[in-house]
């Protein structure tokens, strides 16, 4: 019997998948859908937050709060105290909404570090052309998400307690399947208009967006150096619009790898909390694709197979870089609990520290052990690994755990670096498939792994804290399995299909020609270092 439904699960698991693939090509039809489902009654806005927060939001929100019950006792008794509970709960709402606003803020200044860092690690002939990348993936993407991104990811949400609002998010496109619903797609916030024209919708916006341009830009390092500004244009509406949200509403909008806990007791389904498969293995997974297509950069393989090292041109500002991602991280994993006063914001953040410091140690050892030197480069790398690593597991684990996932993050980073350029072939130059790829994979099972039981109560609907396996629940690993598979496969296949599609359309690739010169007067019409340039010229 156990077998016959665990074949069953594995059955739904695929049929899923194969769904998933193809709701890309129906999204955009999915306000007309049959299949949303709509609360009742009908939610309205409130665009000015007014109306947003009051007595109801005092009741639970910390241990000892009012209940439901003294509220209406109070409500007879001393209308004053309900007035003033009105007033505390109208201040709850907006010390998280600053909250989350303020870490969105710092998410966004992430954006400098990527292009610092990634600018810094790739050559100086190109050193304009992937600041420009950098600085417009933020652009686009944030105009995809606006159209229709976000509403596909959040549409179906249903809102957020710890802000107050946002019910106008009540569609989700769902499937039936053996009676249990699994959603796949939102329906609801298309160009932030209608209902969606709301002060707490518009504050999920801004704190969702900055993730999902995260994502956008991780695969500007993979395949910098060679890749055509206008095939990059397309591919950042297309990986805003569709793409990240979809396995974003998978996970964080109530779509179905998030129910994996109420329809199979599988932990607390697919668990991540600020977005180690989400974010960075989505941006990872993107990056192999892309880099995959394109091919690698002229003159990084001998006719043997055998890598050349095509050094960056300037290793302080990718150190800059890491630095101000390090700061940045701070906002997207503690403003992740979408709280101010949730006091776990202390754990989250201590945790993001030790883990990226284990990590930079870590791969410090490793390069310093087995090559006789620490590098510099890779060190840069497993700092940001030991982060993308932690950003899943931040709020449920001990610190010693963090340290033992920032650890094992640095020497995988390594490893990978090495299997990805000597054994797959593929040039990457900034490592950004090891950093966000593999990375984010260790850190969403690490999670199934340490996650202790001390935080997470009622997650996703389900009752209890979340374990993981060295604390007695092997289903929330199998839960986390089960979303990593999912998103190599989607996110791979979909992707590749992309590149190779639009490749025939646009090419992917710059000339030869314009390789060899660098891309920066050729594809964005500024030179990065116009009087570097002219003093090689009057060398030569």
């Amino acid at each position: 019997m156990k077998r016959k439904n665990g074949f069953k699960t594995v059955f739904i698991m695929l049929l899923l998948v194969f769904v998933s693939l193809c709701s890309p090509m129906s999204v955009l039809f999915a306000e007309d859908a049959g299949q949303t489902v709509q609360a009742a009654p009908e939610p309205k806005p409130d665009p000015s937050g007014a109306n947003t927060g009051g007595a109801a939001d005092v009741i639970g929100a910390t241990a000892g709060a009012p209940t439901a019950d003294d509220m209406k006792n109070l409500a007879a008794s001393e209308p004053l105290a309900v007035k003033l509970a009105d007033v505390i709960g109208h201040n709850r709402i907006a010390i998280n909404m600053v909250w989350i606003l303020i870490c969105g803020f710092m998410v966004m200044f992430m954006q400098a570090g990527f292009a610092l860092a990634e600018t810094g690690f790739t050559q100086a002939k190109n050193a304009g052309h992937t600041m420009a990348m950098n600085f417009m993936v933020y652009a686009i993407g944030m105009l995809g998400y606006w159209i229709c991104g976000f509403a596909i990811q959040m549409g179906g949400v249903g809102g957020v307690a710890s802000l107050g609002g946002g019910t106008v998010l009540d569609g989700e496109f769902v499937i039936k399947i053996l009676g249990k619903d699994f959603g796949l797609f939102g329906t609801k916030g298309f160009f932030l208009s209608g209902v969606t024209y709301d002060a707490v919708v518009f504050s999920i916006f801004l704190f969702q967006m900055v993730f999902m341009d995260t994502t956008a830009t991780i695969p500007t390092g993979s395949m910098a150096e060679r890749w055509t500004f206008k095939s990059f244009v397309i591919y950042g509406f297309f990986i805003a619009g569709i793409v990240y949200p979809l396995y974003a509403n998978w996970v964080w909008g109530g779509g179905w790898l998030s129910q994996l806990g109420k329809n199979f007791a599988l932990g607390h389904g697919h668990v991540d909390f600020a977005g180690s498969s989400v974010v960075h293995m989505t941006g990872g997974v993107a990056a192999l694709a892309g880099a995959i297509v394109l091919g690698p950069r002229l003159g990084k393989f001998r006719s043997d197979g055998t890598p050349n090292a095509l050094p960056g041109h300037h290793i302080p500002m990718a150190m800059t870089g890491c630095f101000i991602l390090a700061f940045g991280w701070f906002g997207f994993n503690a403003g992740s609990s979408l709280a101010g006063g949730d006091l776990r914001i202390a754990v989250v953040a201590v945790n993001t520290m030790l883990a990226s410091a284990a990590a930079a140690f870590s791969s410090m050892a490793y390069m310093w052990m087995r090559y006789g030197k620490p590098d510099i480069s890779m060190i840069a790398n497993g700092f940001l690994a030991g982060l993308v690593a932690i950003t899943a597991p931040c709020a449920f684990v001990n610190s010693v755990s963090a340290v033992a996932i920032g650890a094992i993050a640095g020497v995988l980073l390594c490893l990978s670096v090495f299997f990805v350029e000597r054994v797959m072939k593929v040039d990457d130059p900034v490592g950004a498939v090891s950093v966000h790829g593999v990375n984010g994979t260790w850190g969403v099972l690490s999670l199934g792994l340490f996650a202790d039981g001390t935080y997470g109560d009622a997650l996703n609907g389900v009752a209890g804290t979340v374990k993981g396996l060295f604390y007695g629940d092997a289903s929330q690993f199998i839960a986390q399995l089960i979303g990593t598979v999912t998103n190599i496969v989607f996110v791979f296949i979909v992707m590749y299909v992309f590149f190779k599609v639009l490749d025939k359309i646009v090419p992917l690739r710059v000339s030869m020609e314009m390789e060899q010169a660098g891309l920066d007067m050729s594809e964005v019409a500024v030179t990065a270092y116009p009087d570097f340039n002219i003093r090689n010229k009057a060398l030569r």
